[in-house]
């Protein structure tokens, strides 16, 4: 399975085990929770949305927690939406952590920005909520209604800036065009507004003076974070920053070290505008070709070098970086993306072949040499001159990374339509790396017109351009919009001959996977049921593919016949005496998938009939009873009434002469689900009439 958002919880191409996940979901939950706005400082930032957010965590834990303590194995489908939910968890852990560390004077600056984040985290989480199929997964019904209740304030959510922050914001930019304006030189203005400055400062948080100097280091810390990403501009207003709180303390406390502070910051300045008078001249100087590299597009340049990238890769965080520089920023013992702050889970440096064959079409385009040193140099000079006329936001970096997104899916898309076999292989794996994570770039892939070429590269000869494009088909379809182009595209067809005779195992499961996810659309479960081939390929599967395919296999089966006219089909294609040999496989390891879908085919004639011919199937029940999962004793109570009801007198005479039949289904009534608690009533009351009618004597 590659449909997974996070390669946080991946091995490979493989899910880890559903345990590691939902105890992994409950610890990051459990930690949000606990990050409560109540025990930030008084004039903590973002404090009504972390309160939020938090709320609607705490509400998700329950749901966590519910899915672990039922120790049912989870369908492929659940567990990449609580892949989804890990990563957007974990992600408001570290903007809350981000608001509450962070330096409050650089923060409440981008109190507009952090509200956007909340409201950004907040709707992915209820994208991933909406995709979650609830009546896949073994809850309570009061869990169940709080999840319902949450995605509908999810859907009504909506930016909140705190009407406070955004005064105490205005007051600190005119606090520092105040400093800027007397900086060095006349400071009347500022020393008359004394008490206002004590004031602003109190109600940023800033009481005492050890308050000014964490302060000021908080600063530093993250001027010494942005130097890093090239924004120079950015660490020009930090400075102003750590200047204006500086003096504040000195006029406010009466420092004694002000006037060495001022002449240090002083000297900084002088430095800065020699720099920058030096840069001036070179440009001044430049040719016409050198003028051109000026144009160069940035989504080319190293975020910490500021050069042309000339070997691309991507580190854990998801940003890209030239090669070398970011392998000397690692092997100096950093372990944080330099331009996210992230920490970096591991140090893998991934090749990012796309937009190195970008860079090298554009280089070959412009007649610009990769290897140039005097080239490198320029683009330096230049890209620092023009980082000191524009500042770059967080708003406009989040622009830049979504059209670099669009413009690399282009390529790609073009790279599969006219490329060479190979190319169409590494454009096809390209684009189902980058369909792997986050709802945008499915979004982004399917506008950029991939799907209809994904659809054709299912026949392709190539083992790897087959694999790569149904895997491709699969992460796209978990965003419901692209479920009906993918149908319109006429990929059906040929997603049914993947999963008949698939080049390679995983492509035939990946097929089924993809079934599954088209088929939560109650439209795809006709339209795909009508197909002759897809159910007994579904079948095929069962048979012969490895647990995760045959797991894929049996929840695809069972999504289509919930759809009543699947079911027929179903039993025609011979899944029930697979289906009960499975159950009786330990090996096999989806007892729970199996028993799940036969439950259903219980609701059909020929599928109870045929489940009643079978003599194994009411003892194994009675088993699975007294020592299967909650989910399971629940489904064999099902199909144990069902079977009572229309087998008549044998099944019922079977039952009740079996010593745990009874006790069992006492069990369950006491401590089962609310269904398995139903169901178990109705089959003892259906027992206790049978066993007292004379003609159904047991003698």
């Amino acid at each position: 399975m590659d449909a997974t958002p996070s390669p946080v919880l991946m091995v490979s191409s493989a899910f880890l085990p559903t345990g590691s996940l939902v105890e992994s979901l409950i610890h990051i939950s459990n930690e949000v929770s606990s990050m409560d706005s109540n025990k930030f400082p008084a004039a903590s930032l973002q404090s009504r949305n972390i309160a939020t957010i938090t709320r609607k965590i705490k509400l998700l834990s329950s749901l966590f927690e519910d899915i672990g303590d039922s120790n049912s194995p989870l369908p492929p489908s659940s567990i990449l939406c609580l892949t989804e939910l890990f990563t957007v968890i974990r992600r408001v852990k570290l903007l809350i952590q981000e608001c509450k560390e962070g330096s409050s004077l650089w923060n409440l600056l981008q109190s507009e920005i952090f509200s956007k984040q909340f409201q950004v985290l907040v709707k992915e989480m209820g994208m991933a909520l909406d995709i979650l199929p609830l009546s896949l997964i073994n809850i309570t019904a009061d869990v169940r209604e709080q999840v319902e209740l949450l995605r509908k304030q999810i859907k009504r959510a909506d930016v909140f800036v705190d009407p406070l922050e955004s005064h105490r914001r205005e007051e600190l930019l005119q606090l520092m065009s105040n400093n800027n304006e007397n900086k060095y030189g006349n400071k009347r203005r500022i020393l008359d507004s004394k008490k206002q400055v004590e004031e602003i400062m109190r109600n940023i948080g800033l009481r005492n003076p050890s308050d000014y100097e964490e302060e000021i280091l908080k600063l530093e810390g993250e001027a010494h974070k942005q130097a890093g990403t090239g924004g120079l501009i950015v660490v020009s207003n930090i400075n102003n920053l750590i200047s204006l709180v500086s003096y504040s303390k000195s006029m406010i406390f009466g420092d004694a070290k002000h006037d060495e502070k001022i002449t240090k910051l002083k000297d900084q300045e002088l430095m800065q505008s020699s720099l920058a008078a030096l840069f001036t001249d070179q440009d001044s100087s430049a040719s016409s070709s050198q003028s051109m590299v000026l144009n160069i597009p940035d989504e080319f340049r190293c975020p910490i070098s500021l050069d042309l990238m000339r070997d691309p890769v991507i580190v854990a965080s998801g940003h890209t970086y030239d090669r070398n520089s970011i392998a000397e920023w690692i092997n100096s013992g950093h372990h944080t993306c330099p331009k996210s702050g992230q920490k970096l889970i591991h140090m893998a440096l991934i090749p990012n072949y796309a937009l190195k064959c970008l860079i090298h079409q554009w280089c070959q385009e412009n007649n610009v040499p990769l290897t140039s040193e005097s080239s490198s140099d320029l683009e330096r000079s230049t890209s620092k001159r023009k980082l000191m006329e524009h500042a770059v936001d967080h708003i406009s970096a989040s622009k830049a990374a979504i059209d670099a997104v669009k413009m690399t899916a282009e390529f790609l898309v073009g790279k599969l339509a006219t490329g060479s076999p190979e190319i169409q292989r590494q454009a096809a794996y390209q684009l189902r790396l980058l369909a792997k994570t986050g709802m945008i770039n499915r979004r982004i892939i399917a506008e950029a017109g991939a799907i209809p070429f994904l659809v054709t590269l299912l026949s392709a000869q190539d083992p790897q351009i087959q694999e790569n494009a149904v895997t491709t088909l699969l992460n796209l379809s978990i965003f419901d919009n692209n479920k009906v182009l993918i149908m319109s595209a006429g990929a059906i067809d040929n997603i049914i001959e993947v999963l008949q005779s698939g080049k390679t195992m995983e492509a035939r499961e990946n097929a089924a996977a993809a079934i599954f996810s088209l088929s939560m659309m109650d439209d795809c479960k006709v339209t795909i049921g009508a197909r002759p081939r897809a159910i007994p390929a579904l079948v095929g599967l069962l048979r012969e593919g490895t647990t995760v395919g045959k797991r894929d296999a049996a929840t695809a089966l069972f999504n289509l016949a919930i759809y009543n006219a699947n079911k027929a089909n179903v039993v025609v294609a011979g899944a029930v005496p697979l289906l009960i040999e499975l159950l009786m496989d330990d090996k096999a390891g989806i007892t729970d998938d199996a028993l799940a879908v036969l439950a259903l085919l219980s609701g059909n004639c020929e599928g109870l009939e045929e489940i009643k011919e079978n003599r194994v199937v009411v003892p194994l029940l009675i088993d699975l009873l007294r020592f299967g999962s909650p989910k399971g004793k629940e489904n064999s109570v099902t199909l144990l009434l069902g079977l009572c009801k229309n087998g008549g007198e044998e099944v019922s005479r079977r039952l009740l002469i079996h010593p745990h039949s009874i006790p069992s289904l006492q069990r369950l009534i006491s401590d089962g689900s609310l269904k398995a608690r139903r169901k178990a009533e109705a089959l003892l009351k259906y027992l206790n009439r049978h066993c007292f009618q004379p003609h159904h004597s047991l003698e």
